[in-house]
């Protein structure tokens, strides 16, 4: 696309050197019609995190499935809410059109019993299992708690393969201590079975962690599956803790992150699931401004 507007430029300036004048209003129509056959970036369904209605749930489960589904969301990151089995909450999902491609696992669950996990996944109708935080002490995480992670992870993930799900490392910020000529990041990436562990990219903590997005999605490739679409506050301090303050999150394209190129590489990667999520007391104003943000972002 990006060639063919060129080319379409260079015709409309040379036109414009030649013996026939171009009138501004002429230039203008043909800069509007110009941007108007631009295609769309973001051509893949609208999912959220769950987590984003943590604080709605409690209030009626089917009434804020109802919301979720009123903004457009068709895909959900997440897993039974209150009392509801995997069955019972999954139903409730596809009676209002949405899906469940990716659920979370605790650490700890992970570890103890990957088979119940699996299970869990499958009654959801989930493809995927993420886990969004290694256990570690204090705002410090350790070679030692990546090589933990490493081998509770290649065990866990080869349990999840052979019941036909993904498991999926969410990353969180504090992976990116250094480490060697890389990160404790780059670690885990590179120490974890192919075959048996991908990634998620949370855009907003891989950026918060001192972690660059784009060059992760091209040195890594296809080990990345899910990502979460996220933007932090200008200006916010940044560290290796894996946590800030939650009214830090803003809506898509306000904040201090350059998401345009990020996505652009995931779809390239053939990334297919994405999930805004929003931690801040503002989703029902700042979600909504998110999905338009995706939906005005336009080709190269």
């Amino acid at each position: 696309m990006k060639k063919v507007l060129g080319l379409m430029s260079l015709c409309i300036l040379f036109s414009c050197g030649s013996e026939t004048t171009t009138t501004g209003d002429t230039q203008d129509s043909t800069t509007v019609a110009m941007e108007e056959t631009s295609d769309p970036l973001y051509t893949f369904p609208f999912g959220v995190q769950a987590y984003t209605f943590r604080n709605s749930f409690p209030n009626g489960i089917e009434q804020t499935l109802d919301t979720i589904q009123s903004m457009g969301f068709t895909e959900l990151e997440g897993g039974p809410v209150g009392d509801l089995s995997p069955e019972a909450f999954r139903q409730l999902c596809e009676a209002r059109g949405i899906t469940i491609p990716s659920t979370g696992a605790g650490y700890d669950e992970l570890v103890k019993d990957p088979q119940a996990v699996a299970d869990k996944a499958k009654a959801l109708g989930a493809k995927y299992v993420m886990c969004a935080w290694i256990p570690h002490n204090g705002t410090t995480f350790t070679l030692e708690n990546a090589q933990k992670a490493v081998a509770d992870f290649n065990k866990a993930g080869k349990v999840l393969k052979d019941n036909g799900v993904t498991f999926a490392y969410h990353v969180h910020g504090y992976e990116f201590q250094s480490h060697e000529d890389g990160t404790l990041m780059d670690y885990l990436i590179e120490n974890t079975n192919p075959e048996d562990v991908s990634f998620e990219m949370d855009i907003l903590w891989t950026h918060f962690g001192g972690g660059d997005p784009v060059a992760l999605l091209k040195k890594y490739g296809d080990r990345w599956k899910l990502m979460h679409v996220k933007d932090l506050k200008k200006g916010t301090p940044k560290d290796l803790s894996g946590g800030t303050d939650q009214n830090n999150d803003v809506a898509l394209g306000t904040g201090e992150i350059d998401l345009k190129p990020i996505l652009e590489e995931a779809k390239k990667l053939g990334i297919q699931h994405y999930f805004i999520e929003d931690e801040s007391d503002r989703i029902y104003t700042q979600v909504p401004q998110s999905i338009e943000y995706l939906k005005s972002l336009q080709e190269s």
